[in-house]
């Protein structure tokens, strides 16, 4: 298995002298890859990024979730009962100002940048067929967080999404479905057509914002809100709190312990008198955005700059906060600074309506994916324009956004200010029997130098001064003139990289890679 060594991991690289840890900045596109379709269409109000892109046999594929303005009249009786009455939890559901969120939908694209809306044929809506909505057997439902299983020695099982279901509007509540929103497991063998397999926490609110596979266990992150009656959730001493992220895992996809793990959470007021019933400092909304690299995951949480709820909620806004985490499951943000921004929603603004100047809302899913040499960030980003239904009708929008990196170049170690040298040394790895390739993936590659050490953190003869060749790149390898790593076969190693500034350059580390 490739192991993945990042500089924002201070668990994989947890021994430092005279370095310091520089985060990046990634570059955001624009304009949107994806938009909401012409009136009358599925997505025509807006196409939210509470999705998936995977970049699946040379294509890249995205499911996400449409609102749309004004009932489908053609909804079956099972699912037009889900909408029966208007659900008050809903913004924008009120008489005479109907939106609707929903249905899940899907789009295909060659580059990742130029999206097509496919018609897929499944769902009859305002009298055509010709849409990209998938058939699901509930009616309002977000979040569709998607992943490609090839594990599962089943086809009919290849592809696997957690998605968002809001039960039957119904007096009182269907027993099958609860009162409160939820996820669904679904699988497909094509990505298209889907079955739900099992709804696990049924009465349980659960707003999730991604799926991924992390060292034998699915994984899912969604946040929650402590203190409330629903949540189950409190904070220290039983008090409430601001959104909290929290993590479901689960060995079997079918089968999920009714139980939940902290994830990642803001420093809460110390006072809890200070927090107020309003809650006005910076929350974690939706919980965690990660993917998996094998053996760490990497993600991004939204940084919710939280007002009264009510008619302040317009000037709420949310940026995006970058973390990191070894078992899927706790995460941490790199470096000494709680809440530091990483896309700020001024660097990736909504698409503004015209003469309105509305906050952005910028989300997460499962919208991290590594092809070729880049790392490619897709986020939504939805206008808030309030809680009043007129405005909601008139003027809400959601899009697509992208985001990129060079692979894996999240963040880098370089000499501190006035130092001339500096070392880094890996936590302890087990090399394979065949010994493996080490690669770095940095700048300044030909003023670093790389030894190996034992678990003691002495040398290894015949493995210092390890020589990284090439000019600087993503995966420089490291080779030792007399010596292969398949004479050290099973051993337990850690590795040192030593730098040093010269003339020519100053050396920068992203990753070491061992594979």
């Amino acid at each position: 298995m490739r192991q993945v060594l990042l500089a924002i991991d201070e668990v994989s690289l947890p021994m430092r002298k005279n370095v310091c840890l520089h985060l990046s900045k990634p570059v955001v596109r624009p304009e949107p890859v994806l938009t909401p379709g012409a009136p009358g269409s599925a997505d025509d109000l807006a196409a939210h990024f509470y999705g998936t892109v995977l970049h699946d046999a040379g294509r890249y594929r995205m499911w996400y979730y449409a609102c749309h303005r004004g009932k489908n009249p053609d909804w079956p009786a099972d699912k037009m009962q889900q909408v029966a009455r208007l659900p008050q939890w809903l913004i924008g559901m009120q008489e005479g100002f109907e939106v609707y969120q929903g249905p899940l939908c899907y789009a295909e694209s060659e580059d990742g940048i130029t999206w097509h809306k496919p018609a897929l044929g499944q769902v009859l809506f305002k009298g055509s067929r010709d849409n990209n909505a998938l058939d699901l057997p509930h009616t309002i439902v977000s979040g569709a967080a998607v992943i490609r299983d090839d594990d599962d020695a089943d086809d009919a099982r290849r592809y696997k999404m957690i998605y968002q279901y809001f039960p039957d509007q119904t007096e009182p509540p269907i027993k099958a479905y609860g009162a409160l929103p939820s996820i669904a497991c679904a699988v497909s063998a094509d990505g298209i057509q889907w079955s739900v397999t099992s709804m696990p926490f049924v009465d349980q609110f659960v707003e999730h914002c991604s799926f991924f596979r992390h060292q034998g266990h699915y994984i899912v992150h969604s946040q929650t809100f402590p203190g409330a009656a629903w949540s189950g959730v409190y904070t220290e001493g039983g008090a409430a709190g601001g959104r909290t992220g929290v993590a479901h895992s689960s060995t079997e996809f079918d089968d999920w312990p009714d139980l939940w793990e902290l994830s990642f959470a803001l420093p809460e007021p110390a006072d809890p008198a200070a927090r107020g019933k309003d809650h006005c400092y910076d929350q974690v909304h939706l919980g965690i955005g990660a993917t998996s690299l094998g053996n760490v995951c990497v993600g991004l949480y939204g940084l919710w700059h939280n007002q009264p709820f009510g008619e302040d909620f317009d000037k709420i806004a949310c940026d995006l906060g970058l973390v990191v985490s070894n078992d899927g499951i706790r995460f941490r943000e790199p470096g000494a600074t709680p809440g530091r921004v990483f896309i700020d929603r001024t660097e990736s603004p909504v698409t503004a309506a015209t003469g309105r100047s509305d906050n952005t809302i910028l989300c997460q899913g499962n919208g991290i994916l590594n092809v070729g040499d880049e790392t490619l960030i897709y986020h939504g980003r939805w206008r808030n324009v309030g809680q009043k239904a007129e405005e909601i009708v008139a003027h809400y929008y959601a899009e697509v956004a992208l985001a990129t990196l060079p692979r894996d170049r999240w963040g880098c170690l370089a000499l501190n200010p006035g130092t001339e040298t500096g070392t880094v040394v890996s936590t302890p790895l087990q090399l394979p029997a065949g010994g493996g390739q080490l690669r770095v993936n940095g700048d300044g590659v030909t003023s670093m130098a790389v030894d190996l050490l034992d678990e003691h953190l002495r040398p290894i003869d015949g493995f210092t001064d390890g020589r990284i060749e090439g000019a600087d790149g993503i995966a420089c390898p490291v080779r030792w003139p007399e010596h292969r790593l398949a004479g050290l076969g099973g051993q337990t190693i850690r590795v040192r990289l030593r730098m040093s500034r010269t003339r020519e350059a100053s050396p920068r580390l992203f990753a070491l890679y061992l594979e």
